[in-house]
C-alpha cells in the first residue's frame, strides 16, 4: 500500500486504518475480546498501521485492547486516540451515559493533561502518534484546548494533533493557534457533508482528512438480509437508515454494481472503501472490525484501484438507488 503523511508531521500511515469503537462493545450489542486482539493484530499484519481508538470506546476498553494487540510490536502501530469525553469530572457538558456513568465534552487543559497520561497507561506506550479532540467542546477556549495539545507534543507525548466531529469556523479557529495534522469525520459514499465545507480548508492548510464509518455503519459492507435483526444497545437496532425498505435499496444498488465489482475483483466492501480513498477528498478510510477474517478484508481495500470511470458509476448507481439515505 502506499503511505500519506498526517498533515505536515512525520507521522505515516496507509490509506486504509483500523477502527476500534464496536471492539469497545459499547453500542455495539458487546465485543469478543480476543477476537478483537486478533483483528488488531491481523491489521499490523496485512500493512495497516493506524490503529483508531479512543476512551469512551467502552469507557477505556478499547484503548486497552489496543495496548495487548500492540505490545511487542508497539513500532508497527500508528496509534490514534482521543480526549475530551471524561467521566472523572462533571465539567463541560453532559452529553450521554455510557454503562451507568454520565460522559461530558469537556477540553480543559487539565483534563487533556489527565487523560493523556490515563490513555498512555492503558495503551501501554510512552507516545501517541495522533492525539485527537473527540468532540468539541463550547465551554472551553480553542487557545486553552490547543496550548495543552501544543505542550503535550512539545513533551513527545503526541506527535501530531487531530480534531474531531468539528464545524468548519472551530477548525480555523484551532487553526490560528497552531497546526492541526488531522481531522477526523463521518465519511461515506452516504455521508459527504465535509466535502463542501471542511475539506477545502484542511487542502488550504495542510491538514489531512480521516473519514470514519467509511461503510456506514456496516450498511455498506454488501447486500444486507431485509429480514435481520438488530438486538440489545446495538444502535442499529433503532437507527432507520437500516429500516426494511433502505435495505431493500442497497441490496438493489449492489445488485446494479456487481459486474463493476466482478471485473474490479473485489468484496462490496473493498470497493465502498476504495471509493472513499479514490473520490480524492479524504486521505484515510477508518473502517471497523471485530474479527481478524473483517480486518484482513478491509486491509485489502488499500491495494483495490478503482479509478475515475468506476467512481463515476458508483455516484451514478448511488443517486438512483440511494438518494434517501444520503446526507
Amino acid at each position: 500500500m502506499k503511505t500519506v503523511n498526517l498533515g505536515k508531521s512525520d507521522v505515516q500511515c496507509e490509506p486504509v486504518g483500523l477502527g476500534t469503537w464496536a471492539m469497545g462493545g459499547w453500542m455495539w450489542g458487546g465485543s469478543d475480546d480476543a477476537a478483537a486482539v486478533q483483528a488488531i493484530r491481523a491489521s499490523l499484519d496485512a500493512g495497516v498501521r493506524m490503529i483508531d481508538s479512543a476512551p469512551a470506546y467502552g469507557l477505556g476498553h478499547a484503548e486497552e485492547l489496543v495496548g495487548q494487540a500492540v505490545k511487542g510490536r508497539r513500532h508497527d502501530a500508528v496509534i490514534a486516540t482521543k480526549c475530551g469525553l471524561v467521566w472523572h469530572e462533571q465539567k463541560g457538558t453532559h452529553f450521554f451515559d455510557e454503562e451507568g456513568k454520565a460522559v461530558y465534552r469537556y477540553l480543559g487543559r487539565d483534563v487533556i493533561v489527565h487523560e493523556a497520561e490515563v490513555s498512555l497507561k492503558r495503551l501501554g506506550t510512552d507516545y501517541i502518534d495522533l492525539y485527537i479532540t473527540h468532540w468539541q467542546d463550547a465551554t472551553t477556549p480553542v487557545a486553552e484546548t490547543m496550548d495543552a495539545l501544543l505542550t503535550l507534543k512539545r513533551q513527545g507525548k503526541i506527535r501530531a494533533i487531530g480534531v474531531s466531529n468539528i464545524d468548519a469556523p472551530t477548525l480555523r479557529e484551532y487553526l490560528k493557534h497552531g497546526q492541526v495534522d488531522a481531522i477526523q469525520e463521518r465519511y461515506s459514499l452516504i455521508d459527504r457533508g465535509i466535502e463542501s465545507d471542511l475539506v477545502p480548508i484542511c487542502r488550504e492548510h495542510g491538514v489531512s482528512v480521516i473519514g470514519y464509518s467509511s461503510l456506514a455503519l456496516g450498511l455498506l459492507a454488501g447486500p444486507m438480509d431485509a429480514a435481520r435483526q438488530f438486538s440489545g444497545d446495538d444502535q442499529r437496532k433503532d437507527n432507520p437508515r437500516f429500516s426494511s425498505e433502505n435495505r431493500e435499496r442497497l441490496n438493489r444498488f449492489f445488485t446494479e454494481l456487481e459486474p463493476l465489482r466482478a471485473r474490479v475483483g473485489c468484496t462490496f466492501a473493498q470497493l465502498m472503501i476504495a471509493w472513499t480513498t479514490e473520490a480524492e477528498k479524504i486521505d484515510i478510510a477508518l473502517c471497523g472490525a471485530r474479527t481478524p477474517v473483517q480486518a484482513q478484508e478491509n486491509a485489502r481495500a488499500g491495494n483495490v484501484t478503482i479509478g475515475a470511470a468506476y467512481v463515476q458509476a458508483i455516484n451514478i448507481a448511488a443517486e438512483r438507488h440511494l438518494g434517501s439515505l444520503m446526507g
